[in-house]
């Protein structure tokens, strides 16, 4: 099996760098190019296939973290971000944890919501009209896929909510899609557009929106890892990471900052991967604010031992078929370093990154401070200019 622990990764060159990457990851000599090439794998012609109004292209740096161990699976990690010290605090976040094993995480199936708001409607004689119609709405929406229907996925389930609104009451009609590898955007709403003309006919109500839900309830992801006292630190160190989590847990002002830290790790991977970030950001923040005040996203306890113990949970849509990773060979080359294979292997690699950045700011700002790795990295980034 691959090994991701590589001693001194950042002192090698940049041939030998990517010279160990293809050798864990399989990579051939036109994907090292691809990497190599100063415009980011993506031609202007490209972007302009891909936005409106194009004029040019952006690109980030890209870098690998090292030493993650997920499930008993090595991992050589590919993060796009312009902000100094995520990438080897999460490396070095990520070799604390081999200690007691590395990570563990799972995820859900890819469960998409898409949702049909119905107006001028009674709702309450509405709704057993709609869920009568089950399999007529489900047969319908299962039309429009070629692909879902014969793998065993597509649309599974229709439900209702009654929504009370200073407008009056609404009735939203929700679909329940397995997507698969995908994430599932574009059949989703193509699938609640197809239906809501029979919704309309069923119900005597107007259909107004027709969209998937960015809040991915039904499509969760786990991580938990045990951070070994001694390699922490020491227990002392354990009780303040704690202590500094109990902040962010009851104050919204900490908290916001303590899941943007836990971010920079998730969202470092999507970008890497060619993921949605906007609607990660947006599910992970609602859920954080499920309890009904925005809160921490992590969890932090120690175990009888005095060994740290983390746990991350969220809603999290991703995919390794379809989007941006159809269009831009850079995502295709991240996708193949990280060797998944499911999109819910995917989204247990997000998963892992965020708590093992949370786990090395607040272990840096209990010891250290925060300013110290990121203005030596700055210190760094400024001498080259």
């Amino acid at each position: 099996m691959p090994d991701s622990s590589i001693s001194k990764f950042f002192e090698k060159t940049l041939k030998e760098r990517l010279g160990l990457i293809a050798d864990f990851s399989g990579l051939s000599k036109d994907e090292l190019k691809i990497i190599e090439d100063a415009t980011g794998g993506i031609s202007f012609d490209k972007a302009d296939g891909m936005i409106e109004n194009a004029i040019g292209t952006f690109s980030l740096p890209l870098g690998i973290a090292t030493n993650f161990q997920i499930n008993d699976k090595d991992y050589l990690i590919p993060m796009v971000i312009e902000e100094p010290s995520v990438i080897a605090a999460s490396s070095k976040a990520a070799k604390i944890a081999r200690v007691q094993g590395g990570f563990k995480a799972e995820a859900d199936e890819s469960y998409s919501i898409g949702q049909i708001q119905v107006v001028n409607v009674d709702v309450q004689s509405a709704i057993p009209k709609v869920i009568g119609a089950t399999n007529e709405i489900l047969d319908l929406a299962n039309s429009k896929s070629e692909t879902l229907p014969k793998l065993g996925k597509g649309a599974k389930e229709i439900s209702c909510k009654d929504l009370p609104t200073s407008s009056g009451r609404m009735l939203i009609v929700e679909l329940t899609i397995d997507v698969g590898d995908a994430m599932g955007a574009n059949v989703t709403n193509t699938m609640c557009e197809a239906v809501a003309p029979m919704i309309e006919k069923l119900t005597g109500g107007k259909t107004l929106l027709r969209i998937l839900s960015n809040y991915s309830t039904k499509r969760m992801v786990s991580a938990s890892a045990v951070f070994d006292k001694d390699a922490v630190g020491g227990e002392k160190v354990v009780d303040d990471i704690i202590l500094a989590f109990q902040f962010a847990e009851n104050d919204p002002y900490r908290a916001v900052t303590h899941n943007k830290g836990v971010m920079n790790g998730v969202i470092a991977v999507a970008n890497s991967t060619g993921q949605d970030s906007r609607a990660i950001e947006a599910a992970a923040h609602a859920y954080a604010s499920a309890g009904g005040t925005y809160s921490s996203l992590t969890k932090w306890s120690k175990d009888k031992n005095g060994n740290l113990i983390g746990n991350f949970e969220l809603p999290l849509s991703v995919g390794i078929v379809g989007g941006v990773i159809q269009h831009h060979p850079i995502a295709k080359i991240c996708t193949k370093i990280l060797g998944v294979s499911t999109a819910q292997e995917l989204s247990c690699v997000l998963a892992v990154a965020g708590l093992a950045q949370n786990f090395a700011a607040m272990r840096a700002l209990v010891t250290e401070g925060i300013q110290k790795g990121h203005m030596k990295l700055h210190a760094r980034k400024e001498g080259k200019n």
